[in-house]
């Protein structure tokens, strides 16, 4: 028989969040794999966008209390008093509580009882920042284990304090982190701690990102590119290397989808290099709409840099998706890339922030130097082999529960991460 699923509580910091669709597709193959979810946000999403998947998702999504008067914190410890479990939890971790931010320390609280409440055994988060903090606090108070998914801002950030993730990562049952690039610079960063650190990619549903053979490139030379207008996206050399491969004499336009603090920057980048015609900033879209993109593009462009604060990509999810469904795809050597990325096997790479060779590897694959088809079957095979949603979930499964007791109720086993 098999036994009744185990209750896993998913903590983020905004819930739904737009760009981060990799949240909703890894709790989506976690739920089809038999898991019971519940979700916990510090926030509401206050943008009025949403994906159509997520109606979908059958997990309660709940709100964790969040004022900001210090004044509040102590009114949420003492109604910690009510049950004496987490009063006497309280008192144990008071100077813990007292360190962080208030309204963190409240939403742990609440989420103590909440998880003593509903019977969760386990706590995961994503990012490794406030919301990591919460469950770390609110595992600690209801005795039940967490974890948490480091990506890139959390970890490279010149915010990032030290201390405060050596503390998280100590105290967690395990962290996932989306690449071997980032595994590696925990484990340098945290050597007495690189046990509990666990290569998990962000996943595909890869039924809904269908493979189709790369039609033969036309004029002009069709140049997709997806993601907030924020710095570490690179889309400002991007703009750069199109002027470029223009003045060479290659007729190519640019579709440029999202929405951020660079977009009248790089709108007026656009225009001083006389790009008005072959540019089009369609603000953000949703993943429905990149996917109609991506059917209508010759090339998919992701031109990543390290931004100035340190913040970097991890591994994009929208480059997945373009490799996923033939797409033939140009990016750069930051953090994760060049394990998907290989250059001119799975795709084409070039180093960051560097115009002239993002040029050249477009004009590579429009001129037909480079057989953009045999990039992107290689590319789709490597997406199958790797970044499977279903396979990536039993791998968080087993993580969180352990192989004996996930093989118990899934009858399945789980491959080895490549």
């Amino acid at each position: 028989m098999r036994s009744e699923p185990r209750r896993i509580g998913y903590v983020v910091k905004v819930y739904p969040r737009f760009s981060e669709t990799f949240v909703v597709t890894e709790i989506l193959a976690r739920e089809a794999a038999g898991e019971h979810l519940t979700v916990f946000a510090l926030r509401p999403s206050d943008d009025p966008r949403f994906h159509p998947e997520l109606a979908r998702v059958r997990a309660e999504v709940r709100y964790l209390p969040r004022p900001t008067r210090v004044a509040a914190l102590w009114e949420a410890l003492g109604a910690a008093a009510s049950a004496p479990w987490l009063r006497d939890a309280v008192g144990a971790r008071l100077d813990e509580l007292l360190a962080v931010d208030a309204a963190d320390a409240i939403a742990a609280v609440a989420l103590a009882r909440q998880v003593r409440e509903e019977r969760i055994s386990h706590l995961h988060a994503h990012f490794g920042s406030s919301a990591t903090t919460v469950a770390r606090l609110a595992g600690l108070l209801a005795g039940v284990p967490y974890s948490f998914t480091a990506h890139a801002k959390d970890l490279f950030h010149e915010s990032v304090d030290p201390a405060d993730l050596e503390r998280k990562v100590r105290d967690a049952a395990f962290v996932a982190t989306v690449s071997a690039f980032n595994v590696r610079f925990l484990h340098a960063l945290l050597p007495h701690l690189e046990d509990r650190v666990r290569l998990v990619y962000n996943g595909l549903e890869l039924d809904r990102f269908p493979y189709r053979r790369p039609a033969a490139i036309g004029r002009p030379l069709r140049i997709l590119a997806v993601g907030r207008l924020v710095e570490k996206k690179g889309f400002a050399v991007l703009l750069d290397a199109l002027a470029l491969l223009r003045a060479d004499g290659v007729d190519a336009v640019l579709d440029l989808a999202g929405g951020g603090e660079l977009d009248a920057a790089l709108r007026g980048q656009a225009a001083g290099l006389g790009l008005d015609d072959a540019v089009r900033f369609l603000g953000p879209v949703p993943q429905d709409d990149v996917a109609r993109l991506l059917d209508s593009a010759d090339v998919f462009a992701a031109p990543c840099v390290v931004g100035a604060d340190g913040n970097a990509d991890g591994l994009p999810t929208v480059l997945l998706e373009a490799m996923a469904t033939g797409v033939p795809c140009v990016s750069t050597a930051v953090t994760g890339i060049p394990e998907v990325i290989v250059d001119r096997e799975t795709g084409m790479l070039c180093a960051p922030g560097d115009a002239g060779q993002l040029a050249e590897a477009l004009r590579a694959l429009a001129t037909g130097e480079v057989d953009g088809s045999a990039l992107a079957t290689r590319a789709r095979r490597l997406v199958e082999r790797r970044f499977d949603a279903r396979l990536l979930a039993r791998r968080l499964a087993e993580l969180t529960c352990g192989p004996r007791e996930h093989a118990s109720t899934t009858n399945e086993p789980v491959k080895e991460m490549v």
